[in-house]
């Protein structure tokens, strides 16, 4: 039936916004606003150059000090999706926040707008993350039009992917960008660069994806493992990583590429306005679905 149909796209389709908005690589990326110069790591107040990992390990504590930022990002993966978020995000005690992700393009827009809308807002929580569908889903959910997604439920229900992005929606941080070079044992300094007008250091790498996984998670061998073959299914194994970091050690600009077998994926993401206030209330009761009981009743209703 058509209501089962868009329930269920709705679910697949926020579940990849929850994936991409925040924790993994999506976007159109580039360094179109970049003129860079080869320059070296700055040590500050005319003291010695730092080495690239010196300056990440600076860069690294800094920014995750910073407890708050604002976020714009765009996101890209073959025909499939082109998206943008905008909001600010909070990591000081669990990640909380408010992003306003838009659908621009790709099959998951076209499913978007058969829902009535190609935008939602997500609201981060550090137990769960909720999504605000259009009215036409809210039709077909008992006229509710949030969607909670209990971290545990997902990995409850997604099995080593699920327990990965549990531990990457409860962990996530703009820093997370910057371990990701240190973990990649394979980072360079590219030089000094204006982002919008700011001056910055640019830093590239690539990283392994299921060693990343492997030193940047908590999960067991078996999970690992698990989730190492679902990366390879999915076409997934190395995605390069460049950032931009100013003057004040802190993460402005991140670019992230990759390969799977749906396309390619790139995102790109500023970072603005570090320690802004961040807020992010739980959707009243009453207009809440939850993830694992809209699950339950499609399987019930579909024999699956």
């Amino acid at each position: 039936m058509k209501c089962t149909t868009l329930r269920r796209a709705g679910l697949s389709i926020v579940a990849a916004a929850l994936l991409t908005g925040v924790t993994a690589c999506g976007g159109s990326g580039g360094s179109d606003d970049s003129g860079g110069s080869g320059g070296s790591g700055k040590g500050g107040d005319g003291s010695p150059p730092l080495s690239p990992v010196a300056a990440l390990l600076t860069a690294e504590k800094s920014t995750d000090g910073a407890d708050s930022a604002k976020v714009e990002s765009t996101t890209t993966m073959g025909s499939v999706m082109s998206m943008t978020a905008d909001g600010a995000l909070g990591w000081g005690d669990g990640l909380t926040g408010t992003l306003t992700i838009t659908y621009t393009g790709g099959t998951m827009a076209d499913t978007m707008r058969q829902m009535g809308t190609t935008s939602m807002e997500a609201r981060y929580l550090p137990d769960a993350y909720y999504a605000r569908m259009g009215d036409t889903f809210a039709e077909q959910a008992g006229g509710r039009h949030w969607i909670r997604y209990a971290y545990d439920d997902l990995e409850s229900l997604g099995g080593s992917s699920g327990a990965y992005l549990k531990d990457q929606m409860q962990n996530t941080t703009p820093n997370q960008s910057v371990k990701l070079l240190l973990a990649s044992g394979d980072v360079r300094e590219v030089g000094e660069e204006k982002v919008r007008g700011q001056r910055t250091t640019h830093y590239s790498g690539t990283v392994e994806v299921a060693d990343l996984a492997e030193k940047n998670s908590n999960l067991s061998q078996s999970q690992l493992d698990d989730l190492r073959k679902t990366l390879e299914q999915a076409g997934v194994t190395t995605e390069t990583v460049d950032i931009w970091v100013d003057d004040r050690d802190l993460l402005v600009k991140k670019v992230e590429k990759g390969e799977t077998t749906a396309g390619a994926y790139a995102q790109t993401a500023y970072y603005t306005d570090y320690g802004t206030e961040v807020s992010a209330e739980v959707p009243p009761a009453s207009d809440t679905a939850d993830f694992a009981e809209l699950v339950k009743q499609q399987g019930a209703g579909t024999g699956s």
